[in-house]
């Protein structure tokens, strides 16, 4: 167990000569803004596996030397939720990171397979499952959850490779190299803006504009209360009393206590940073107020216009042995679909750049 500075210094300095290092997180999200962070996973082989302690090590910004290497590999399976951690941890952009379950929707494997199942396929071994409602935050670990953890990278630096040669095709060696760039852009590691996160609540897109500005400063004033609170979203207010908040127009904190949507104690607590969100809210210049993607629904031709392209693109998925999933998602498909003859209509930018744009290419010649 990497459980001080000195040992966290010495490993890192080991780990920037190695060409590739596996590393993945085990984490308690539950009462907390942010995941709690309970223990941090590294192999730089199959038998160099070891644990570093976050609770023990205060400082973790040692690992950012590893992390912005763009000489060593970085491999993890489903990075997205790993490296926004360690980012905020380590106070860094991390770069040359490999994916392995994107790869594996690259080389015939879905993109989203699960680490076990991944292991199974590429190399007939059965990784135990009985540690997954651990407390990583406990202490001390035992043997066996000790080795659950580390068998989470002990076997991805071989993954890596596998995956590789199961890509014959150059051009998608070059799919995939560009769909992992995107983890070496430091928007990545911005997120969501506190002022867009309305668009995330069920029910916002039923609301007028007018309730959906009054939405986004609620949505925004709840982020940043429970991002300085470290409590979850929910714990602050829920999305359900949100929306009914705008809905019954509620604008004075004797309004919030005369409803059935907070208690009085969360009154007490926020009604002051709710009724002036709300104000805000109304105050908004029309032009200021924001807007949000109703739902897609698609008239007979561009329904036809749909069709023809998941078809077209099942078609050449199954010939390149490539997950259709990595392409886009149906709501993109469908934007695509409904605009794409509409001159001056937005497409889903995702599908007119890098590897995506040349995936479709013949179908966009056909359509313009």
């Amino acid at each position: 167990m990497i459980d001080n500075p000195a040992k966290l210094s010495e490993l890192v300095d080991r780990a920037i000569h190695a060409d590739s290092v596996a590393l993945d997180t085990e984490f308690k999200w539950e009462r907390t803004f942010y995941p709690q962070l309970g223990l941090i996973q590294i192999a730089l082989s199959d038998e160099e596996c070891y644990l570093i302690d976050p609770i023990k090590i205060d400082d973790l910004t040692p690992l950012a030397k590893l992390l912005t290497s763009k000489r060593v590999i970085k491999i993890f399976h489903d990075a997205p939720q790993d490296l926004a951690i360690l980012s905020r941890v380590t106070k860094c952009i991390p770069t040359n990171v490999f994916d392995t379950r994107i790869a594996a929707g690259f080389s015939g494997l879905p993109c989203t397979i699960s680490l076990a199942n991944m292991i199974r396929a590429l190399l007939d071994i059965d990784l135990p499952k009985d540690q997954t409602r651990t407390n990583w935050l406990n202490r001390p670990l035992d043997p066996n959850q000790i080795d659950y953890a580390l068998d989470d990278v002990r076997y991805l630096r071989a993954a890596r490779i596998l995956l590789l040669t199961r890509i014959i095709v150059p051009e998608i060696k070059d799919w995939l190299k560009d769909e992992l760039s995107q983890f070496d852009d430091p928007q990545f590691y911005t997120g969501i803006s506190d002022f867009d996160r309305f668009k995330k609540i069920a029910g916002a897109a039923s609301l007028t504009s007018r309730s959906l500005g009054v939405l986004r400063e609620l949505a925004a004033w709840r982020e940043q209360e429970a991002r300085h609170l470290d409590k979850p979203r929910g714990h602050i207010i829920n999305d359900k009393s949100l929306i009914a908040i705008v809905r019954d127009e509620l604008r004075s904190v004797s309004d919030l206590r005369q409803s059935s949507h907070l208690s009085n104690k969360k009154v007490d607590r926020y009604g002051t940073g709710l009724i002036k969100a709300i104000e805000t809210g109304y105050q908004l210049k029309k032009e200021d107020l924001p807007s949000i993607h109703k739902s897609l629904r698609l008239k007979a031709p561009e329904k036809k216009v749909y069709d023809r392209l998941t078809e077209f693109i099942k078609l050449k998925c199954d010939l390149q042995d490539v997950d259709p999933q990595l392409v886009g998602t149906v709501t993109e498909l469908k934007l695509l679909a409904k605009n794409i003859n509409n001159p001056g209509s937005p497409l889903p930018p995702k599908l007119t750049q890098g590897w995506r744009r040349q995936f479709l290419e013949e179908f966009y010649r056909q359509r313009f």
